[in-house]
């Protein structure tokens, strides 16, 4: 058995998979015996990537049978494992900011990049450690999704400069061409229900003592989503949240739109500078949850 468990957030995302499996090759590589694990099955999306370089899901937990783990593409307990206070963490690779308090040193690589598969690759050139084409295949699937093909504003050079390696060692000779078909994947949304669809990327976040969930799907039409808002409230509505925002991304046109339903009106409207209409508001350039629709609400809080 694996002394440690390398896994990221709920609802995991093509990052957050491909992440852990990078990083547990990776400690693996120095000795530490670790093993990639999930907290949730793959998304379309991650699931193309995973076939397309023939790799194995990771097996799905909620609790950690090891004593230390390692987490990726999170530091929140909230986003974590039921166990995480029963366990020791010995290390972190994240890019989102931080909220995580410990009482034993550990290793921490946290940076300000658009995914942490860009973080991961240069851990590997800093060691000097081939990466093998599987995982240099899902780590620039990861940077992709992440940055939705070096669009979103979350973007940084050191992403494009990863993304750009990685493809060349995973062989793919067109990555834009792969990208859109990866991206694409994800925005099948035809099979999943109502609740799948509000809680495939979704985040808890407290403002101010608001509390507020936060989830975003992409398609490649705003409105064949909006067309089952129906649906969509009644399932936001029996999650319970007092304040629910459901960004619908355009991932081709780079434009959103989200569904509000909560106490918050004024304050979604202000930091937004736009009108709900019909409980619907306009994101016109906006793609990133992390830069572009966090900020503005905490800044009204």
């Amino acid at each position: 058995m694996a002394k440690t468990l390398v896994f990221g957030h709920k609802n995991p995302d093509t990052d957050t998979i491909a992440s852990a499996i990078a990083a547990s090759y990776f400690l693996n590589q120095i000795g530490e015996g670790a093993e990639a694990v999930a907290q949730g099955t793959p998304n379309a999306e991650t699931q193309f990537a995973l076939d397309y370089f023939k790799v194995a899901a990771p097996r799905v937990i909620t609790s950690a049978d090891t004593e230390t783990v390692v987490l990726v593409d999170h530091n929140e307990a909230a986003q974590s494992i039921d166990n995480l206070a029963d366990v020791t963490v010995a290390g972190i690779y994240d890019h989102h900011k931080f909220s995580f308090t410990n009482t034993t040193p550990l290793y921490i690589t946290a940076k300000p990049w658009g995914s942490v598969a860009t973080i991961l690759y240069y851990e590997f050139k800093q060691a000097q450690f081939d990466i093998p084409t599987d995982i240099a295949g899902l780590l620039a699937s990861a940077i992709i999704s992440d940055t939705l093909l070096l669009k979103s504003p979350t973007t940084t050079n050191f992403d494009e400069t990863a993304l750009k390696a990685l493809a060349d060692i995973a062989g793919l000779e067109d990555y834009e061409a792969y990208g859109l078909d990866l991206l694409k994947a994800g925005t099948d949304l035809s099979s999943r229900t109502d609740q799948e669809l509000i809680d495939g990327d979704a985040k808890s976040f407290d403002m101010g003592g608001h509390q507020f969930r936060i989830g975003q799907v992409n398609t490649v039409a705003i409105e064949d989503v909006l067309s089952r808002q129906a649906g969509i409230e009644a399932a936001m509505t029996a999650e319970g949240y007092d304040n629910f925002l459901f960004v619908i991304t355009d991932i081709l046109n780079s434009n959103s739109k989200a569904v509000f339903l909560g106490e918050a009106t004024a304050e979604v409207e202000a930091a937004f500078a736009g009108q709900l209409i019909n409980n619907v508001i306009d994101l016109p350039g906006v793609v990133s949850r992390k830069k572009q629709v966090v900020p503005p609400l905490e800044g009204q809080f």
